[in-house]
């Protein structure tokens, strides 16, 4: 059992890419994951990852905390100590290693009202990586040997690249050819006008552009297929067995499980539940890793700091409607601009992805270093 606390809201998608990162490179873990009552846990859970709002900062509750779950080590993120909560780590002897470390969450004002110093937390930890050099500056301050401390940089969401039917792929991909391809990524069914009045305009400066839509949830296909249908709109539906032809605008791509098939086919993809208010948007680190230029709406609170982070790298771009997410598919169009914005996504992903692996690296040194002392 691998714990990871996530001190901060903004964290959440970073630490559970992590997580599932972890559990890929050491097939045996399982990953605990605490957060303070105020941050929400991800809409989706993987298996063998489990969510529990952290436990009250008071020796009972803690002690009572690890007892029950008894983890291996803990990977606490970004700072906002809690001594209570890594005092009872500390004496079951769970090692804690600091990640993500930033200045401004090192020393809290519950700390200062606590008797117990920081330095004395720090000093317990078995290894503290800094997001910059100001949190480590910090961090030697407050009494952190250099040889226990480490400058990575910030931890993000670096999700690795989806993987894909080989066979299928070259066969759509021999079937559409050179026909410019657009994906519009799990779409809410009251963003399906938006997107089909977008696909038809942008049809106008783009001939023969197909578009791939997936909506949210398999369900919802049969809604937006009939929208299409409406419009005048040919469809091809990907749960029919169906591919498209030269005569297709619309493959329906209703099943689950196909999202690096899609990625993979499209220059841009447009990252849906994002229009609509309270569902948070998706991750747009899927299409990053695997060379897509983005396009999103102003509804992703769930991975804002994603989306700020591709936007100032110049690899994602917000749309509101349907004339502005044509506008954006025109733009688009132009020579290498697809292409350089997903050059941009993937640099940004391969980034997070060193710093994701360096902590999975340590982390695995902590395992190895733990189970070693229970079989002696």
């Amino acid at each position: 059992m691998v714990w990871c606390h996530i001190a901060r809201a903004h964290s959440v998608a970073a630490v559970m890419h992590l997580a599932q990162r972890l559990m890929i490179m050491r097939g045996d873990v399982h990953v605990l994951l605490t957060a303070p009552a105020d941050v929400a846990p991800p809409r989706h859970l993987p298996p063998g990852i489990v969510w529990v709002t952290a436990p009250q900062e008071r020796r009972d509750t803690t002690a009572l905390f690890m007892a029950h779950f008894d983890p291996e080590i803990c990977l606490w993120s970004t700072g906002d100590l809690r001594p209570f909560l890594i005092d009872a780590a500390f004496a079951q002897e769970c090692p804690v290693a600091l990640i993500d470390a930033r200045e401004d969450a090192l020393g809290s004002r519950g700390l200062l009202r606590w008797a117990h110093p920081l330095q004395a937390l720090l000093r317990g930890m078995h290894f503290c990586f800094a997001s910059d050099d100001a949190a480590s500056a910090r961090l030697e301050r407050l009494g952190v040997a250099t040889s226990r401390k480490e400058v990575l940089g910030p931890l993000r969401e670096s999700g690795a690249a989806m993987t894909a039917n080989e066979r299928v792929l070259d066969a759509l991909s021999e079937t559409i050819g050179v026909r410019p391809v657009w994906l519009a990524a799990m779409v809410q069914p009251q963003e399906t006008a938006t997107v089909l009045c977008a696909h038809r305009q942008a049809n106008r400066f783009s001939q023969r552009l197909l578009l791939i839509l997936v909506p949210e949830q398999p369900d919802m296909a049969d809604g937006m297929a009939e929208r299409a249908d409406q419009v005048g709109l040919r469809i091809a539906r990907w749960s029919a067995g169906e591919f498209p032809d030269d005569r297709t605008d619309v493959l329906l791509a209703d099943t689950l499980g196909e999202m690096g098939l899609w990625y993979r086919l499209a220059a841009v993809s447009f990252m849906g539940s994002s229009l609509v208010a309270g569902v948070g948007g998706c991750d747009p680190f899927e299409p990053a890793a695997l060379g897509s230029a983005i396009l999103y709406g102003p509804n992703c609170g769930r991975h804002l700091e994603a989306y700020s982070k591709l936007v100032d790298a110049g690899a994602a771009r917000m749309v509101r409607d349907t004339d502005s997410l044509t506008a954006a598919l025109k733009y688009l169009s132009g020579p290498d601009r697809a292409a350089n914005m997903a050059l941009a996504a993937w640099d940004l992903v391969s980034r997070g992805a060193a710093v994701v692996d360096r902590i999975v690296d340590l982390a695995q040194d902590m395992l190895d270093d733990v189970q070693a002392r229970e079989r002696s």
